[in-house]
This record gives structure tokens, C-alpha cells and sequence, in this order.
């Protein structure tokens, strides 16, 4: 379920950068109802995304670029920025025991693939991998 989390919170963070002042609960919680997040935990979860991916937006776009060797992050596919956001939220401040890295890359691959193809997810795949290796050093 908690691939539904992540594509809920993608979507959420994807009409966040076209309103400077957020998405409403309101909102979001039609999103979650769309992806079918029900639970409690669920809720949770995708919501500790979005704040991981919010609060440490600077960081985390600044870790995008370096690992993608400088490629701006105003030449990235906006859909891309976004998987990519949450899968480095993911890895930075989420407990690798609970999530290994491997799955954040994983579940970002097969969104990447799902909304934005093949080239998409090779990229994705290839910055994230990456940080995970500069990450491990």
C-alpha cells in the first residue's frame, strides 16, 4: 500500500508547484481518497513525505543537482522533480531499516516509468543510485 502513498504524495507535490501557497487539506485529502488511503498509517506516511520533501526542499533539490551532474533542477521534467523529491526525502530522512534505499529507488523507477516512460526511469534510476552511493562513503 504504500506504493499508493507515494504516487498519492507525487501528485500532491506535482499541484504544489503550480500554487505558491500549497494544496489545501481539503485538497490532499481528495487525493488520498483517490489512491485509496483509508488507514490511518497510510495517511500518515504519505503526509511524512510531503513534510520530509517540503521542509527540506532546498537540500534536497540541491542533492538532485549535484548527483545529476549539475543538470538544473529547472531543466527537469516537473513530474520527474517530484518522484525524485520524494524517493530523496525517502533516502535522506527516513530510517534505512524501515525503508531501504533500494526500495526508494525502486518504487521512484516505476512511477517515473508509469507517468513518464522509459528515459524517465533510467534517469531517475541513475541520480538516485547515485546519492545512494555518495550516501554509503
Amino acid at each position: 500500500m504504500r506504493n499508493d502513498c507515494r504516487e498519492a504524495a507525487m501528485c500532491v507535490l506535482f499541484a504544489e508547484q503550480f500554487n505558491e501557497d500549497g494544496c489545501t487539506r481539503e485538497f490532499i485529502g481528495r487525493v488520498y481518497k483517490k489512491f485509496g488511503l483509508e488507514r490511518k498509517e497510510d495517511t500518515e506516511f504519505a503526509d511524512a513525505l510531503l513534510n520530509a520533501a517540503n521542509a527540506h526542499k532546498a537540500e534536497i533539490i540541491g542533492t538532485i543537482e549535484n548527483a545529476s551532474h549539475h543538470y538544473l533542477e529547472n531543466r527537469i521534467f516537473p513530474l520527474d522533480k517530484c518522484v525524485l523529491m520524494l524517493a530523496v526525502a525517502e533516502i535522506l530522512y527516513f530510517d534505512d531499516k524501515e525503508i531501504p534505499p533500494v526500495v526508494s529507488v525502486s518504487e521512484a523507477t516505476n512511477l517515473a516509468k508509469k507517468y513518464s516512460g522509459d528515459t524517465a526511469a533510467d534517469f531517475v534510476n541513475g541520480v538516485l543510485s547515485g546519492i545512494i552511493n555518495k550516501k554509503a562513503d
